[in-house]
């Protein structure tokens, strides 16, 4: 049945999360840079079980997490990112929403949000969603506080 086959495929991910997480340079440093700012929240499409892996595995203090799993509609809808501004007790026109992916792009913006792209460089969000950016940066280490003022 297709729900074991995909739990199969989360355990998979998940035990291979644990002995090390596939993330962009400099991600770790730049939740660490943003929380010591304010509060950051996570909104992801991927499943909850990843998630709390991920956090456990990198130690990234996320002030609220959503899991596409606890939204009705996952990206490029707004309701990840709705949700976890309403966790974090924000306004979404007062976050900053950080994407590398067209629908997450799209997702963010939706919820009214200020976007900053970071382009993966394999896989590049397509130009209609990278024009909805605020910012494009060039990696992470680019992401600082100062660009919430």
């Amino acid at each position: 049945p297709p729900d074991e086959i995909a739990r199969g495929v989360v355990d998979q991910m998940a035990a291979r999360y644990e002995r090390g997480v596939p993330l962009l340079p400099g991600a770790v440093e730049a939740v660490g840079r943003m929380a010591a700012a304010g509060p950051v929240g996570l909104a992801s499409s991927s499943p909850r079980r990843l998630i709390d892996v991920v956090i456990a595995s990198t130690g990234m203090d996320f002030a609220a997490t959503v899991s596409t799993e606890e939204v009705e509609r996952g990206k490029p809808a707004p309701d990840g990112y709705l949700a976890a501004a309403s966790e974090l007790g924000v306004d979404p026109a007062l976050c900053l929403a950080v994407e590398d992916s067209s629908n997450g792009l799209r997702s963010a913006a939706a919820a009214g949000m200020r976007v900053i792209a970071i382009p993966h460089g394999v896989y590049p969000p397509a130009p209609d969603a990278l024009a909805l950016a605020w910012r494009v940066l060039d990696d992470l280490d680019a992401l600082t506080p100062d660009l919430l003022r």
